[in-house]
């Protein structure tokens, strides 16, 4: 049996929707996903109480899908389930983002319960490579998204994003905590004429069974308000949502969207 921990936005409905049976929803709480109803809610204070009703349930997998930030930790509320990982999640809400998520998966594994990621369970939300729509990018947009990948490795070893803006070879942005819509935001009132490339892939080493990199509409939305060119992804690396609504975007508003193999 499966249990979902959703978060917030699209990816949790595309990982339910590519199931042939509704798997367990669950959500920490505060994080709730938008549209699904979740079977149970449960505060990281409880984690250990959280894993052991997944087991009397009968679940021997999860899969991690969705946007969940870090909760602040009640000392009161730890239960004595709880209580044995506490030095586990204090490292892992002092770490960056890969280190937690690895944290976390660890917590699942070592009590039996397998992690899998959404594009496992959803393989249709990896697009296949090649440029996907009708404008197409140029020798230079290909050559700020070969500095962009340079610039993404060195984020990723510092654990800060999985995204940047490179226009003519230099960064005009880089993802932090608060994400690639903020990011984008960021460039709408650039002083220049506008162009350049968002890139987004994982980071290097990333355990890609959560917190995979995703764009959807919002992501067109976010590029064309930031003046840009066009969207690069990694294959095998960035989950699309929505994908043919995003397609249809980037063709109506003018963008290219373009997955290109991963560098080594």
């Amino acid at each position: 049996m499966l249990a979902l921990i959703a978060g917030t936005g699209a990816l949790p409905d595309e990982v339910v929707a590519s199931l042939q049976e509704r798997p367990l929803v669950c959500a920490l709480e505060g994080f709730e996903p938008d549209r699904l109803t979740p079977d149970i809610v449960f505060p990281l204070e409880q984690l250990g109480s959280f894993i052991a009703d997944l087991k009397k349930r009968g679940v021997t997998g999860i899969c991690m899908a969705g946007a969940v930030r870090r909760p602040v930790v009640d000392p009161a509320r730890i239960d004595a389930a709880t209580m044995p990982l506490v030095p586990i999640l204090q490292q892992a809400i002092l770490s960056g983002d890969d280190g937690a998520l690895r944290a976390v998966i660890g917590i699942f594994e070592e009590s039996g319960l397998s992690v899998h990621a959404a594009h496992d369970i959803a393989p249709n939300l990896l697009p296949p490579i090649g440029c996907l729509t009708e404008a197409t990018p140029s020798e230079t947009d290909l050559s700020d998204a070969d500095r962009a990948v340079g610039i993404l490795r060195a984020m990723g070893v510092a654990d800060i994003g999985q995204a940047c803006v490179v226009l003519k070879g230099q960064a005009l942005a880089i993802e932090s905590i608060f994400g690639t819509a903020w990011m984008l935001q960021s460039l709408s009132q650039r002083p220049d004429a506008g162009g350049g490339v968002l890139f987004k892939g994982p980071k290097p080493d990333q355990d890609r069974r959560a917190d995979m990199p995703a764009i959807g509409p919002d992501t067109v939305s976010g590029a064309v308000a930031a003046g840009l060119s066009g969207i690069v992804v990694e294959k095998g690396g960035v989950l699309v949502l929505q994908q043919d609504r995003v397609i249809e975007e980037c063709n109506r508003l003018g963008l290219f969207l373009t997955v290109r193999e991963r560098a080594v």
